[in-house]
């Protein structure tokens, strides 16, 4: 595990405890329209995010034919040794035109999604060309061994079909009713509206938190571990653009959400220290899961890591709506929830074009 996904781990527990812990230590009273207006603007980058990267990313991913690239990757070999066979190039000219064809100049027995592959086409030709610069083999040996692998290599018509449309769909599906089915269970993710009319009567009727309240921690804290999914999942991919788009949605959703759970246990919890509870078992939430996806990912084959990415985008995609969806349908907040949403799309997609202009888009 590299150590840039404790990075994306630290980072998501510093955003959750400053944001849950300003209104337990600084006596921060809500600010109803600025915390609309963040939740606005979070779900917007989210379902952007969503849309934009994650469900592309995914779909990519999950329909690689990880044996057409070997395929690929056989026809360029064999150019190779066929330029060496004629004469048109030495042995060992050839070895080091294979090995930047593998992309292995530094003997990192890893390929592009950080998986081992020992046993890969790739991996298997790596190992000739190490024990070639060893000086365990000669140069033309070790052709002879890389033609060998790549002659005995099952062709394209032996693999088997894609990855169905109809799983690529029910994963994203999945991770939607996931979110669905444990909100219609009582367990929510959000704690936006349920405190708005506190700071003018305390003492109001508690519809939903006094049988509830444990209830949306843990709804607030799966999702957490959700979003820990999505971040985990594309650092598996080891795409640095895609990590850095999806962990910033995250990061930005994570700050209001943390806030608003803040908000809650100071006027829910009458021990205190069931509020720093709240948070610190909210904010490890993300973290935790960020480690064990990208730790469990990172050992499965590629299409698996795109279904996770799929399942990761019905979560952001409930998350989005379902946020906004309240403040959408009511005619006095409509218009403004639906600005702070646009704004969000905006400034996600304007950041993605900007990287892409300046070549930090991600590529395969």
């Amino acid at each position: 595990m590299s150590a840039s996904v404790y990075l994306y781990a630290v980072a998501a527990l510093l955003i959750a405890l400053i944001c849950g812990f300003l209104p337990l230590f600084m006596g921060i009273k809500e600010n109803k329209e600025r915390l609309k207006q963040l939740t606005g603007i979070a779900a917007g980058i989210i379902l952007a995010s969503a849309m934009l990267v994650v469900i592309p990313e995914g779909y990519e991913l999950a329909t690689t034919d990880e044996h057409s690239l070997d395929d690929a990757l056989i026809g360029n070999v064999a150019l190779v040794i066929l330029e060496v066979d004629h004469g048109h190039i030495t042995a060992e000219l050839g070895i080091e035109e294979i090995e930047k064809l593998i992309g292995h100049g530094n003997h990192e027995e890893e390929n592009v999604h950080g998986q081992e592959s020992n046993d890969s086409l790739s991996g298997n030709i790596a190992h000739v060309i190490e024990e070639v610069e060893s000086g365990e083999i000669n140069a033309s040996i070790g052709i002879e061994e890389i033609e060998v692998f790549i002659s005995s290599y099952p062709h394209e018509e032996e693999h088997e079909e894609h990855t169905s449309g109809l799983l690529l769909g029910g994963a994203i599906l999945a991770g939607f009713l996931l979110m669905f089915i444990l909100e219609g269970s009582g367990i929510g993710h959000s704690v936006h509206e349920e405190h708005h009319d506190h700071d003018q009567s305390h003492g109001h009727g508690h519809i939903h938190h006094t049988a509830s309240g444990g209830l949306l921690v843990l709804g607030l804290t799966m999702h957490a571990a959700t979003d820990g999914l999505a971040v985990g999942a594309a650092a598996a991919t080891g795409d640095l653009a895609v990590t850095a788009t999806v962990l910033l949605a995250v990061l930005i959703h994570k700050g209001p959400a943390a806030f608003s759970l803040g908000i809650f246990s100071t006027h829910e919890r009458v021990n205190r220290k069931d509020s720093f509870r709240d948070i610190i078992i909210f904010s490890l939430a993300t973290p935790i899961m960020i480690l064990i996806a990208n730790y469990t990912l990172s050992g499965l084959e590629t299409h698996l890591i795109g279904l996770a990415m799929l399942f990761s985008a019905g979560t952001f995609l409930y998350v989005a709506t379902v946020d906004t969806l309240p403040d959408i349908h009511n005619p006095e907040t409509g218009r403004k929830a639906l600005m702070y949403v646009l704004m969000g799309v905006i400034i996600l997609t304007v950041g993605l074009f900007t990287f892409d202009l300046l070549g930090l888009g991600h590529a395969h």
